[in-house]
């Protein structure tokens, strides 16, 4: 049976801040869209999470040793580690390679449907109870998504018009959505330092091979300061910061209540891409960001779940 929470002090923590922490979360991960769109042309997808990857293995690894030492673990959880990271790895890569085609904002309303599919796995896998504000909430974000995608028009969903960035996105997300499911079933009371640090270093592993063709023919002395400072950014605050807090905020308020965060990310980006002077999109989607902002408030509400393990 695997407990609730990582140790004495974790548990201590107050539900607030853990809500609290979540939100900065969600601040973080909606910048990484627009970041992640301003940089995705200047290196090949594969070869830039690589190096987002590495920084943030190495940044990490020295807090790690301070901490309880790099402890090499058993195999069985290293492959745990690796199914984690293989979620997140094939996630990031349809991102960048989406966003070539698609916007920041576009990807983070289709991001808002991974709560729904996370909930479906863990009432399967984990036999978390949804309830029924849950399950009511989900539907709503859903269908907030859908409106945003399809900009309100009933034909364009009916003829599933929809761009190839979108559609990729998209399997992404459904390879995300078991990301916060693994993250309980895998603990197995180790830090969420350790845990995070393993995770990004078999995600270096597929990162390696799936990067490898396209390593030889990179002109790095061509690679812009953006480029660089995109990819220590997203390395440090939407890698290293964000995976620790999802890791933590799992254990205590669940997977399917962490990943609702991600209805914040819509209007976090349109309130980003409008402090950068982008302006504000077109007023027929904003129902759709209303629906899915809101739905996360219903998301919250009441008591943890406990999670039912065999």
């Amino acid at each position: 049976m695997l407990k609730d929470a990582p140790d004495k002090t974790s548990r201590r923590t107050p539900l607030w801040a853990i809500h609290a922490l979540m939100v900065l979360a969600a601040v973080i991960v909606s910048s990484s869209f627009t970041v992640g769109e301003a940089i995705t042309r200047g290196l090949d997808p594969a070869v830039l999470l690589l190096l987002r990857y590495l920084v943030a293995s190495l940044g990490l690894a020295p807090l790690l040793l301070k901490d309880k030492g790099l402890v090499f673990p058993p195999v069985r959880q290293l492959g745990g580690y690796g199914a984690i990271s293989a979620c997140t790895v094939g996630f990031f890569w349809c991102m960048f390679t989406a966003l070539r085609s698609t916007t920041a904002l576009n990807t983070s309303i289709i991001f808002t449907l991974v709560p729904g599919i996370s909930g479906v796995y863990s009432a399967v896998f984990l036999g978390e109870r949804l309830g029924r504000y849950r399950l009511l909430a989900l539907a709503c974000g859903m269908f907030g998504a859908l409106w945003v995608i399809f900009r309100g028009d009933l034909a364009r969903f009916l003829a599933l018009e929809v761009n190839n960035g979108d559609l990729l996105f998209l399997a992404g997300c459904f390879l995300m959505a078991a990301y916060t499911p693994l993250v309980k079933v895998v603990h197995r009371q180790e830090s969420m330092l350790a845990m995070t640090f393993w995770v990004l270093a078999t995600g270096c592993g597929w990162l390696l091979l799936l990067a490898a063709p396209q390593l030889p023919g990179v002109e790095w002395a061509a690679v812009s300061f953006q480029v660089w400072a995109g990819i220590i950014y997203l390395a440090t605050f939407s890698t290293i910061l964000t995976f620790y807090l999802t890791n933590l905020a799992t254990f205590h308020i669940g997977p399917t209540r962490v990943m609702a965060y991600s209805y914040f990310y819509p209007l976090f980006v349109l309130l980003i891409n409008w402090s950068l002077g982008k302006g504000l999109p077109p007023a027929v989607i904003l129902p759709g960001v209303a629906v899915v902002t809101l739905a996360t408030v219903v998301l919250q509400r009441g008591a943890a779940e406990p999670v039912k393990l065999d």
